[in-house]
């Protein structure tokens, strides 16, 4: 299960509505705290630009099966379900899924048929999604 953003929001407010058991006091408490705060910083990170990295993936995924897909097995006419719907996190993840599966039938087609040139192509995708994807934290300023 990968969980939405609005999943993770809602536990960081469960988490901070919360209040500590007495045992729990002291740094376990602001350990919390620190944990709710670590991950709005990456719900932060993800929303600012995780549309934009959607669509050019679907956009790229999309692309590539087109040109090569029908060679291997894929018919395009399978990337018509595969619409980005309203741009929604939602929408796009549920296009990016399934474009995804019709990568893998593609890379696995490939790989069969030997053909090392669409292999390293789709190896290279593969990089590029992952390096888009990546969140950087911001370094953190020591409270003084």
């Amino acid at each position: 299960m990968t969980p939405t953003v609005t999943d993770l929001l809602n536990g960081c407010i469960q988490t901070l509505a919360t209040p500590p058991r007495p045992e729990e006091a002291g740094l376990f408490a602001g350990a919390r705290i620190r944990l709710a705060a670590m991950m709005n910083r990456l719900i932060a990170l993800e929303c600012a630009d995780g549309a934009a990295v959607r669509v050019w993936e679907n956009t790229a995924l999309r692309a590539l099966i087109a040109a090569t897909g029908p060679k291997h097995g894929v018919p395009a006419s399978e990337l018509d379900e595969t619409y980005d719907g309203d741009y929604s996190l939602g929408s796009l993840d549920t296009a990016n899924a399934k474009l995804r599966r019709l990568l893998i039938r593609l890379h696995e087609a490939a790989e069969l048929s030997g053909d090392t040139e669409l292999d390293r192509q789709i190896l290279k995708l593969y990089r590029e999604i992952a390096r888009r994807r990546e969140l950087h934290l911001p370094p953190v300023k020591p409270i003084a």
